[in-house]
């Protein structure tokens, strides 16, 4: 999978670390992350399941903190790109708010080339010892791209999923934000079970396991792309 010239892929995760890998810790007590850098850690909080509905006051929400994820592009005006994720019995929960005065987003095709466009990404490798790991995205208009991605000696390509119905659909639900006429920002939210993770290794995540991972967002403006990454620890 490729997003503004770069893949993430298990060959190249360490080369751009320092941009956008993060380490996701499971704990069931709040934690406040630490600073940024190498040792930047990330708590991921368990919590019961709960409807997709693309608010960002969803009670279960307001149980962990915000990640503010560092811009690494530098445009004259700022963005600020907020995440937040969550662990179930039964997946993984994600949530974004994307400041923006203008969206960038003309697709309107699941499994398009979603990353051309405003987008938000999670990547999730679940055990370094298989090259093989887990992409989603998902645009302001609400499409999504879920791949899983084998890297075998730096040869790999995005696979769909097979039988993408049941228990393996994803819950996902994006909206734009308004100040009268003019757009302030988009969110994003998302629900992957573990069923649609088959085969990855040490899934479904306990308490004290770790994965490799990491949430990114990619905006266009006036042809320029700001890129926006966070970094985390999970243990």
């Amino acid at each position: 999978m490729q997003s503004h010239g770069e893949r993430y892929t298990p060959r190249n995760f360490k080369r751009i670390a320092l941009a956008v890998l993060f380490f996701w810790s499971l704990m069931s007590v709040a934690q406040k992350p630490k600073s940024e850098g190498k040792s930047a850690e990330w708590i991921v909080h368990h919590t019961a399941d709960f409807s997709i509905s693309g608010d960002t006051l969803t009670s279960a929400w307001q149980s962990t903190a915000w990640m503010t994820l560092p811009q690494r592009d530098t445009p004259s005006q700022k963005k600020t790109t907020r995440a937040k994720l969550l662990y179930s019995d039964t997946g993984l929960y994600g949530l974004f708010w994307c400041e923006d005065s203008k969206i960038t987003a003309t697709l309107k095709e699941d499994f398009a080339d979603l990353y051309n466009e405003d987008v938000v990404e999670a990547f999730f490798w679940t055990d370094e010892e298989h090259p093989l790991y887990f992409e989603y995205e998902l645009s302001p208009l609400n499409y999504e791209l879920a791949i899983l991605v084998p890297n075998m000696k730096g040869t790999f390509f995005g696979w769909r999923p097979w039988h993408y119905e049941g228990d393996r659909l994803t819950k996902h639900a994006a909206r734009i934000i308004y100040e009268g006429e003019n757009v302030r920002g988009w969110v994003a939210e998302f629900f992957i079970p573990y069923s649609l993770l088959k085969p990855l290794q040490k899934v479904p995540p306990k308490k004290g396991m770790r994965w490799r991972a990491n949430v990114y967002r990619i905006d266009y403006d006036q042809g320029r792309v700001v890129l926006a990454a966070g970094k985390n620890k999970f243990s």
